[in-house]
């Protein structure tokens, strides 16, 4: 990853983002219910170079944001953030730029191609045997169940297209049924949408279908046998590119991790990644030659 472009597009970002934030952020009211003056002091590091701080850790080969920000940031990177502050200095300013780097993460999505692929996959906060005294994501995290067993947590979903560029995403409690969030993360979408049989649904299908929106599932050894034409089964075979973007992000970009004291702090870290991933030098892409795109011009919808 590029530190500088990375870098530039974050405090272009953040130089526009930072002014509007402050016009419209409440006041701090202290216990007395009157609003706290704050001195508004500048800080050493800038808004960016925090968010520059934490996406970079995603690309590293680091397992732990101590270790690389204090033998990697602190000793290899003093030139490129002179304002660096301590490790617990810098842990506290991480909530600030959760919002920001959720607000960013919309500029980096990509545009729909006609073709796209719907998935889920769990984010654990903690082993099964720690739920019931785990505590930092308390009233937020539930108990879900996947095809590889139960787990605490939350579940990421996601829209890619065929270039692997995430079209949309939505976070929800664990034991959120895949095919609730479908209908707003496809608002955007055209052509044919393709996810597994946990998405079988004749009303999701029709009210997307009305939308322009062709939802195609593999069906369940119950159900009859429909005919499907050629190209939307060799398209359905090629759902893993999905399966494919989410092994990346948690295991190269590491968006998947129990090691937080704070909310704040983790749904920053799991921005961070996604962040990161758009920034990966080849996305997984079913490399479409010329010729396939023009026979689907005339196909999808």
């Amino acid at each position: 990853m590029d530190i500088v472009s990375l870098f530039y597009d974050l405090d272009k970002f953040a130089v526009a983002f930072e002014p509007v934030l402050r016009r419209r952020m409440l006041p701090e009211a202290g216990p007395d219910g009157v609003p706290r003056r704050r001195r508004n002091r500048p800080s050493r590091l800038h808004l960016s170079e925090v968010m520059t701080i934490l996406v970079l850790f995603r690309d590293s080969n680091y397992r732990t944001f101590k270790h690389f920000y204090l033998r990697h940031v602190c000793q290899d990177l003093r030139g490129e953030f002179p304002g660096l502050v301590s490790y617990t200095r810098f842990v506290e300013r991480i909530p600030e730029a959760l919002l920001a780097l959720t607000c960013f993460l919309h500029t980096r999505l990509g545009t729909c191609t006609g073709i796209s692929f719907l998935d889920s996959t769990p984010l654990r906060v903690c082993h099964n045997a720690r739920i019931n005294g785990h505590k930092v994501m308390k009233g937020l995290a539930a108990r879900g169940k996947t095809s590889t067993g139960w787990f605490y947590g939350f579940k990421l979903h996601l829209v890619i297209s065929d270039r692997g560029e995430l079209l949309d995403l939505y976070f929800t409690p664990g034991n959120t049924d895949d095919r609730e969030p479908v209908e707003g993360m496809t608002a955007d979408l055209f052509g044919k949408l393709f996810g597994d049989k946990g998405y079988i649904s004749q009303r999701l299908f029709e009210r997307l279908f009305a939308r322009g929106v062709q939802l195609i599932t593999r069906i369940k050894s119950n159900m009859r046998n429909k005919l499907m034409p050629v190209l939307d089964k060799v398209l359905l075979r090629k759902r893993a590119i999905v399966e494919t973007v989410i092994g990346r992000l948690k295991h190269v970009c590491q968006a998947e991790h129990a090691r937080h004291r704070s909310t704040a702090n983790y749904f920053a870290d799991v921005i961070a990644a996604l962040v990161a991933y758009t920034y990966a030098d080849k996305l997984p892409s079913l490399n479409r030659r010329p010729q396939d795109r023009k026979l689907l011009e005339g196909v999808v919808v």
